[in-house]
């Protein structure tokens, strides 16, 4: 039976079941239709906007097509590996992705290098084309948070904020109210993907796009993944909020320590 979704302080229900429809018996889950969702708008606005940034739409058509199963198989053996005593024992489990399980600090990270060997075979401008592409990508995730919501997964902590969150938990087998975390991460990214855009025509030099991506996503994912309770370890640390913190750090000294350098010094007359 499928469980509402309740925004108690804010009036609203939902009941969604996270089936969308099946083919052949084959049940398609909301959650990948969201996630290609997030993918096909995020490409077609990168195809629509190529020209004017002088950028070959066959090259973003390439890199989607070749980019898009290594994120996968990133985003799936990021979470494998530190989820490893829950594969050792059944080692086809760790190919059921229809279960769940993707992490999308594997995939970006995959997405980068794989990225960076497609543009350097193609003799792209690696920066410029990074610079071009990275708002999308801020899009896409806004839209694919979604479908943790479908699934009723990735929510914090309890809470009694105005705008909580009522799921059912199944380790509590109770319902609780909790934060809406891929809500404030869809809403981040959304507002990331316009300033990108605004910044994107404002930029000094090529790769301050990207290097803003990488620190302003760490800096929010910092604080949401501390809220969650779902997160992946290493020891007592939070893996993916340890990466965050680490890409704000030395993203933003890298932009400014740049900036610096681009600086034209004052010539007295």
């Amino acid at each position: 039976m499928t469980q509402p979704i309740t925004f108690p302080g804010l009036g609203l229900s939902f009941t969604i079941d996270p089936i969308a429809f099946s083919i052949f018996g084959m049940g398609i889950h909301w959650y990948g239709i969201i996630i290609a969702t997030g993918f096909i708008l995020a490409f077609l606005l990168a195809n629509r906007d190529s020209k004017a940034f002088g950028i070959n739409q066959n090259d973003i058509i390439d890199l989607l097509l070749i980019v898009t199963p290594f994120a996968i198989i990133g985003a799936r053996l990021y979470y494998v590996v530190f989820e490893w005593s829950n594969y050792k024992n059944n080692l086809l489990e760790v190919f059921n992705i229809r279960h769940g399980g993707l992490a999308i600090y594997g995939g970006i990270l995959t997405a980068v290098v794989v990225a960076y060997i497609f543009t350097k075979k193609r003799k792209i401008n690696v920066w410029k084309f990074f610079d071009f592409l990275i708002p999308y990508v801020a899009l896409a995730q806004s839209i694919g948070r979604w479908g943790n919501f479908v699934n009723q997964e990735a929510h914090g902590a309890e809470t009694t904020l105005p705008w909580r969150m009522e799921i059912f938990d199944p380790s509590k087998m109770q319902r609780v109210a909790v934060h809406p975390t891929f809500l404030y991460e869809s809403l981040w990214n959304l507002g990331l993907f316009f300033f990108l855009l605004w910044f994107r025509k404002k930029k000094k030099h090529e790769g301050e796009v990207f290097t803003l991506y990488l620190a302003l996503y760490g800096f929010a994912r910092f604080f949401i993944e501390g809220m969650r309770t779902d997160s992946l370890y290493i020891g007592t640390f939070r893996v993916s909020q340890m990466l965050a913190g680490l890409f704000f750090i030395a993203c933003i000294t890298l932009f400014f320590v740049r900036r610096h350098k681009h600086i034209k010094p004052e010539v007295n007359n």
